[in-house]
């Protein structure tokens, strides 16, 4: 099979468009229809189904497609591999992690990583799913559990927790919380129990709803949590590495917290000698080291 039609087809099935396609790969529309037009001649079936507003994959072109798309990876991989220069760290490096670790934790450390680092591209891939990253949907994950996949390298970076917290404001207004029970005399703010997140959040979260809160603001994310906490809103079940950046936050009921959430950092096994994936790792750990530093120091303080 021609790989360069290959290629083609590929281009033309990412972005659903013989003209879109041909600006990618600098052909004209004509030099990229006829290609397909060979590549469903050799194959003896139909790629695409066409119609006025652009082109959707037929049963057939989404097999070719899975398969270009994995070949893809596999050149991207290589690709990698081989720009990384034995002194130099740049290019891509796709991180993806959950949206509340990369808003609260990670995004607001990356002005130290770019200092180290101007000429890294970094994309930050917020979302709750789990990326596939030996199919390289992302180059290296931050977890909060674990990693079942297999061909990962793996390395749990720390362990934290869900607590509560609220602002000086909120607390000086309201009734007093001594007793789990108080909470029932608070609006509460955490994610929905049927949102994904950490099993040990939503233990709490459980735990907390046994006290028959009557007001209650539930959001997808710790960082939408983190905003109604800040505008005094009530309670909110938030990780503990929040203290850190939000140092006006008071922890509420100090003995009640989650069980611990573990953290990891993960890449596929085909990217060990990667110099952008070496610079993360290091950069992420020494950030670990000067968080725990300053809850010495909050905690001494």
């Amino acid at each position: 099979m021609d790989w360069d039609k290959l290629r083609i087809f590929h281009a033309v099935a990412d972005a659903g468009s013989l003209t879109h396609a041909g600006d990618t790969l600098h052909l004209s529309q004509s030099a990229v229809s006829r290609q397909v037009r060979a590549l469903e001649e050799s194959l003896n079936t139909t790629l695409f189904h066409r119609h006025a507003r652009g082109l959707i994959l037929t049963e057939q072109g989404e097999l070719l497609f899975d398969a270009t798309k994995s070949m893809n990876n596999r050149l991207e991989a290589a690709s990698a591999r081989i720009k990384d220069s034995e002194e130099e760290v740049f290019g891509e490096l796709r991180v993806t992690t959950t949206t509340g670790f990369g808003t609260l934790w990670l995004a607001p450390r990356l002005a130290n990583l770019y200092e180290q680092y101007p000429n890294l591209k970094i994309d930050l891939m917020l979302e709750e799913r789990v990326l596939d990253l030996p199919m390289r949907e992302a180059d290296v994950a931050i977890r909060m559990k674990e990693p079942s996949q297999a061909d990962l390298i793996r390395k749990k970076l720390m362990s934290i927790n869900m607590q509560l917290f609220a602002t000086p404001d909120y607390l000086r207004s309201t009734r007093p919380i001594e007793t789990m029970s108080d909470i029932s005399n608070h609006r509460l703010i955490c994610q929905s129990i049927s949102s994904t997140q950490v099993s040990a959040g939503k233990s709490l979260v459980q735990e907390l709803m046994l006290n028959d809160i009557p007001s209650l603001l539930t959001v997808n994310n710790y960082f939408g949590v983190l905003q109604g906490v800040l505008n005094n809103l009530g309670v909110g079940v938030l990780p503990s590495y929040v203290s850190e950046r939000f140092p006006n936050l008071v922890r509420v009921l100090p003995d009640v917290s989650s069980g611990d959430v573990p953290v990891f950092l993960a890449y596929p096994e085909e990217l060990r000698s990667s110099k952008r994936i070496s610079a993360f790792r290091d950069f992420v750990q020494e950030e670990i080291t000067d968080h725990r530093r300053k809850l010495r120091a909050q905690a001494a303080s």
